[in-house]
């Protein structure tokens, strides 16, 4: 469930989430980057990015192909202005919201770089303006054309647009460098958007939802009269493309951009530890009110470009550069409510509504309470005043019961289904509360159904939540494998109310085009605890077939140790997942569930192709001291060649890269004859991948 403790989660529910958070985060990138057009605030779409982080984080294996975190902004949609392609890919920024959370990042960059205790990390630190990123590529110090970031990958052309821009000069005066890309932010002040909102609503036009959507807006016209109506301003934070790069470190070089005659932030500086970043921090977020643009923290960057190009990059944001925003903003209401949502997996969460009041921009009614734990820990009964907050989860949080010492009936939370009626019990151990009705409540049966036809699993277009609803009211849909026998209530289904030809042929078209459905997908689909998207195929990857996955499990379960070995010696595989395995299988009603979909399907053997490189597809294990880069630089590379990095070595080791000091690991590669190599040939095959 949205909103609950990644420790409290089973997998199955944090691959939902994650699932809905990818679209989510897709839908809402779209409106922001490409049709500038936003339905909620930064600081509610940084909620969503930051849960979507929070539960990656907990469940690394998880991690979707179309996850936000390897997305920058968003593909260009259909536009009167012309494609460009950066030579240079143009990154986001990774988040944080604590000053813990930036002590944790110098650290991470300490580690990876294998610095000594005593060695200095100088970093520079900037204000983050609240702007539309821009791209400014000059040659022989003429400006030759200039881009938005787009999806990181394509921007689009709006080189007539800033050429209205004064703060950005057509030629860069002294020494530059004979190509060179400027990169920034295109903003508007807080006093013109002001005053072109007051215009605008004085001749009856659109009016602008803040200064960064009227920069977005002013910037992005085809007709560039238009821009030059307006009041953009620029200042610059970096650079993509450069023949030469004129300074070692970031200060330097944001100085010589500076010195060409191109604006910087006037709050730049460079400062020496995390005391005096955080120092820095505090300090603009005072200055904030009164500045006369919009920002929305701090950006944090390692000074020196060596280290920056040795830490590289991840997914869509670079290891040398951080985010630091500011906090939330909170605010008061009165718990009006308190009810029970009970989940596909027989979680029984507390959701409570609220008197709407507005947070940061955006109309809140809701609110998550976790557990029965988390609602006596606050002490909240309906009738409470309360403070609330949009950070850090994608229901906003309840932060503190005002009204906790007034006398009032306390709330009981349920020990039965609100959905069933069946007994609800929490296990040995556990805060959660869970129906006991398994496939008899409602609630999960349709859930699970739901789950099992979702993009991430079988992906059936036509049977969205309301058809399953309606199709299991009307006794159509008992289990997953009902789904391959609806083609037999075609009739029926065109006698329902919305159904015509068209549709019912769709929908059974949809169905039978999934009679021989991707094994992994299949297996995610069925919702076996702790079994998500990314458990699922690294299962079929070393299985390849499911009887065979069935066979093992089974043996495990019932104490067969070498089977159990087999799993637990898969990469991500751990004890939680071959016991969830095992109890499956141990089930009757759910043996049933699995060959009565298996009668009807027939999934392909599942073979997974690899990548045409020197050791892409291969596993790689490290070991000993490495003396020019750290252990995770090391995996880093291994994973930009496409090789698999592991921290043990077995059997399924294709080589192993041995430093100083090696020890049992080395006498079991030469036990096993696996291909040993030194840090010098390693670097050997990292120079011939390019």
């Amino acid at each position: 469930m949205a909103g609950q403790a990644p420790v409290d989660m089973t997998e199955a529910d944090a691959a939902n989430e994650l699932m809905r958070l990818a679209r989510e985060i897709a839908k809402h990138n779209k409106l922001y980057h490409a049709k500038d057009d936003p339905e909620i605030t930064d600081q509610e779409f940084d909620a969503l990015v930051r849960r979507n982080a929070e539960l990656e984080e907990a469940f690394p294996h998880l991690v979707r192909e179309d996850s936000p975190s390897k997305v920058v902004g968003h593909e260009i949609a259909a536009s009167p202005l012309s494609k460009v392609t950066h030579e240079v890919r143009m990154m986001s920024l990774d988040n944080a919201f604590s000053p813990e959370e930036v002590e944790d990042w110098v650290s991470r960059v300490r580690r990876f770089l294998s610095l000594g205790e005593g060695e200095e990390v100088a970093i520079t630190a900037e204000d983050k303006i609240d702007g539309l990123s821009c791209s400014l590529r000059y040659e022989n110090g003429k400006l030759l054309r200039a881009a938005t970031r787009g999806d990181g990958q394509v921007g689009e052309d709006v080189t007539p647009n800033v050429a209205q821009i004064p703060d950005i000069p057509q030629k860069l005066s002294g020494d530059v460098p004979e190509v060179f890309e400027i990169r920034g932010e295109v903003y508007m002040s807080k006093a013109d958007f002001h005053a072109l909102n007051a215009a605008q609503e004085e001749a009856g036009g659109k009016l602008f939802a803040n200064p960064r959507n009227a920069a977005a807006g002013s910037l992005r016209q085809k007709d560039a009269s238009v821009t030059a109506k307006r009041p953009l301003k620029f200042w610059a934070h970096g650079w993509g493309a450069a023949s030469e790069v004129p300074g070692a470190t970031q200060e330097e070089v944001v100085r010589k951009i500076e010195g060409w005659g191109v604006p910087v932030s006037p709050l730049f500086t460079r400062v020496h530890d995390v005391a005096s970043m955080l120092a820095h921090y505090d300090r603009i977020g005072r200055e904030r009110p009164d500045l006369p643009y919009e920002i929305d923290g701090v950006v944090y960057k390692v000074d020196r470009l060596d280290w920056q190009q040795r830490l590289g990059f991840v997914a869509k944001a670079p290891r040398w550069a951080l985010a630091h925003k500011f906090p939330a903003e909170q605010a008061e209401t009165t718990l009006e409510a308190i009810n029970i949502q009970v989940g596909r997996t027989g979680k029984l969460t507390p959701v409570g509504r609220l008197a709407p009041v507005l947070v940061g921009g955006v109309t809140v009614t809701n609110v998550t309470l976790h557990n029965r734990d988390e609602i006596a820990r606050l002490g909240v009964r309906p009738g409470d005043r309360v403070v609330v907050q949009r950070a850090g989860d994608v229901i906003p949080q309840l932060v503190d019961n005002l009204t906790r010492d007034v006398e009032r009936e306390p709330f009981n939370f349920p020990d039965h289904c609100p959905e069933c009626g069946s007994e609800a019990v929490a296990e040995e151990g556990e805060v959660d509360v869970r129906c006991t009705g398994g496939l008899i409540c409602p609630a999960q049966r349709t859930e699970r159904l739901k789950h099992f036809v979702s993009r991430g699993a079988l992906d059936i277009d036509g049977l969205g939540e309301k058809t399953i609803d309606q199709f299991f009211a009307l006794g159509w849909l008992e289990s997953p494998a009902d789904i391959f026998r609806l083609h037999q209530r075609r009739d029926a289904i065109l006698a329902l109310e919305g159904w015509q030809e068209r549709s019912v042929d769709k929908l059974v078209d949809s169905i039978e085009a999934r009679r021989a459905p991707d094994a992994a997908r299949l297996l995610f689909g069925l919702g076996i605890r702790h079994v998500g998207a990314v458990t699922a195929r690294d299962l079929m990857k070393h299985f390849h077939e499911l009887p065979a996955l069935r066979q093992a499990a089974e043996a495990a379960r019932a104490g067969d140790e070498e089977a159990a070995a087999s799993l637990t010696a898969i990469d991500g595989i751990g004890g939680a997942v071959v016991e969830a395995l095992g109890d499956f299988f141990h089930e009757d009603h759910n043996k049933a569930v699995w060959d009565d979909i298996l009668s009807e399907v027939t999934p392909p053997p599942y073979i997974v192709e690899t990548k045409e490189s020197p050791v892409s597809g291969k596993t790689v294990v490290f070991t000993g001291k490495l003396e020019t880069m750290s252990r995770d630089e090391a995996k880093a590379q291994a994973e930009r060649l496409g090789a698999k990095a592991s921290g043990s070595v077995s059997a399924k080791t294709d080589l192993l890269v041995a430093g100083p000091g090696a020890g049992s690991k080395l006498k079991k590669a030469a036990e096993l004859g696996i291909e040993v190599i030194d840090e010098a040939g390693w670097a050997e095959i990292v120079a011939q991948a390019g």
